[in-house]
């Protein structure tokens, strides 16, 4: 059986324990059956990044977005001059491309994962709430392995088999003839069809009527 590719959203990494976390998360996912893809790491495109981006995205059955520390600044301040202004200290923000591609991905119907590294700021689309998984670990390959990791990662997989198995339905039924479908229809379905097809027929019948005695 084939695996599943998945598209990985991941800046370039800083320094090595980001990217031993990162690689731990491929691992993982290829010890399940998937192939993650990222651009510009194990895949590569001569297009605009973006239209690369969505190009890669469309051979995928879902995303998993890991946000890790990009900028860093002891001491900042949100709003500031205005009568809302709060004091920050030691904030991590993550790459934007992490919310451009969770954004793409689920304007396309894909399932997310959203994998954040305990010191960045939950923002955007990656604040939990939404309807997709948002886990925040300790970026380290032990956080990988916990039950609660392991359970939302089995739920997020079990959504991606489904929406490979309804492409396949639905390109199978691009494929059928009518005789095909119908033949293929259960009894009740096959009689509601027809009674669909009957009572459309008959309006159009009647409205063809009408306007040929107004016409005429």
């Amino acid at each position: 059986m084939n695996n599943i590719n998945v598209f990985l959203s991941v800046g370039n990494v800083a320094n090595r324990e980001q990217e031993d976390f990162v690689q731990a998360i491929e691992s993982r996912l290829r010890s399940e059956g998937l192939n993650p893809l990222t651009l510009g790491r194990n895949h590569f495109s001569s297009e605009a990044p973006l239209k690369a981006i969505t190009e890669l995205m469309d051979t995928c059955e879902g995303t998993v977005v890991i946000a890790l520390e990009r900028l860093y600044f002891a001491s900042g301040i949100e709003r500031r001059g205005g009568e809302n202004s709060i004091s920050l200290s030691d904030t991590s923000i993550a790459t934007p491309w992490n919310q451009i591609e969770a954004a793409l991905s689920y304007s396309r119907g894909l399932p997310l994962l959203v994998i954040v590294a305990k010191e960045v700021r939950t923002e955007g689309l990656l604040e939990p709430g939404y309807d997709w998984f948002v886990q925040r670990v300790k970026p380290e390959a032990a956080a990988l392995h916990s039950d609660e990791f392991s359970g939302i990662l089995a739920s997020w997989k079990g959504k991606l088999s489904e929406r490979k198995k309804q492409k396949y339905r639905n390109l199978e039924l691009e494929k059928m003839t009518i005789g095909e479908i119908t033949s293929s229809l259960r009894p009740a379905h096959l009689w509601s069809l027809l009674g669909a097809f009957a009572t459309t027929a008959i309006g159009a019948f009647a409205l063809g009527s009408k306007l040929l005695g107004w016409l005429s």
